[in-house]
C-alpha cells in the first residue's frame, strides 16, 4: 500500500534553508523527494552539490569569462557575462564549458533578465493587472484570486528570468541548480552577472506579404 505524501509546509521549508543556505525551491523539492524528512531532505541536497555551494553565496566573484554563441547561422547571438573569484578557474575548460551551456540556453530560451530581483517594478505591476482581469479569475470567489495572481506571477518570473527556466540541457535542472552543482564541484562562487541577446530583424516592421503566393510566383518563374 503506497505511503500518502506528507504536506510539506512553509516553515520545513524555511527551516531546511536556513540549515542549508540553499534556495526555497531546491529545498522543497528536496523535502517532497525526502516526504518531509528533513535530514533527509539535507542529504539530498548535499548530493545535489547544492547545500554545499549555497555556502559561497557571500563571496566575492569579479574574475570569469564574456561568453559567446551564435545559433542559426547568425540569427540569433548572445554574449554572457559570467563570473567567478579566480583567473585560473575563470580560464579552466570547466568553467569555459558551463559559460558556453548559460550562452546556448539564453539562446534557446530568450531569457529577459537574469534573476526575479531585476524585473522592473511597472512591469511586474502591470502583469498582475492582465492577471487579475483574465476571465477564469473572474470567476473565482474574491477571496482566492490574489493567491492565484501570485502563483501564476510566480511561472511569469520562472519564464522570463535565466536562473528560474529549466535548463536547455537538462529540463529536470533549473539554470540556478545547475549552476550551483558547478560551483559546488569547482569550489567557488558562480555568478550569471549581464546578458544580451540579439535576434536578427527583431523589433524591425517587416513586410506582411502573402507567403503562400509567393511561393507561386517563384515556382512559376522556375
Amino acid at each position: 500500500m503506497a505511503t500518502e505524501a506528507k504536506e510539506i509546509s512553509a516553515a520545513l521549508v524555511k527551516e531546511l534553508r536556513e540549515m542549508t543556505g540553499a534556495g526555497m525551491m531546491e529545498c522543497k523539492k528536496a523535502l517532497v523527494e525526502a516526504n518531509g524528512d528533513l535530514q533527509k531532505a539535507v542529504e539530498e541536497l548535499r548530493k545535489r552539490g547544492i547545500a554545499k555551494g549555497a555556502k559561497l553565496a557571500g563571496r566575492i566573484a569579479s574574475e570569469g569569462a564574456v561568453g559567446a554563441y551564435v545559433h542559426l547561422g547568425g540569427k540569433i547571438g548572445v554574449l554572457v557575462e559570467v563570473n567567478c573569484e579566480t583567473d585560473f578557474v575563470g580560464k579552466g575548460p570547466e568553467f569555459q564549458e558551463l559559460v558556453k551551456d548559460v550562452a546556448m540556453h539564453i539562446a534557446a530560451a530568450a531569457p529577459r533578465f537574469v534573476r526575479r530581483e531585476e524585473v522592473p517594478e511597472p512591469v511586474v505591476t502591470k502583469e498582475k493587472e492582465i492577471l487579475s482581469q483574465s476571465d477564469d479569475i473572474m470567476k473565482k470567489p474574491e477571496g482566492v484570486r490574489e493567491k492565484i495572481v501570485e502563483g501564476r506571477i510566480n511561472k511569469f518570473f520562472e519564464e522570463i528570468c535565466l536562473l528560474e527556466q529549466p535548463f536547455v540541457k537538462d529540463p529536470n535542472l533549473t539554470v540556478k541548480e545547475m549552476i550551483e552543482q558547478k560551483q559546488a564541484k569547482i569550489g567557488e562562487k558562480i555568478d550569471v552577472r549581464r546578458f544580451v541577446r540579439y535576434q536578427l530583424g527583431e523589433g524591425i516592421e517587416k513586410r506582411q506579404d502573402d507567403f503562400a503566393a509567393e511561393v507561386a510566383a517563384q515556382m512559376s518563374q522556375g
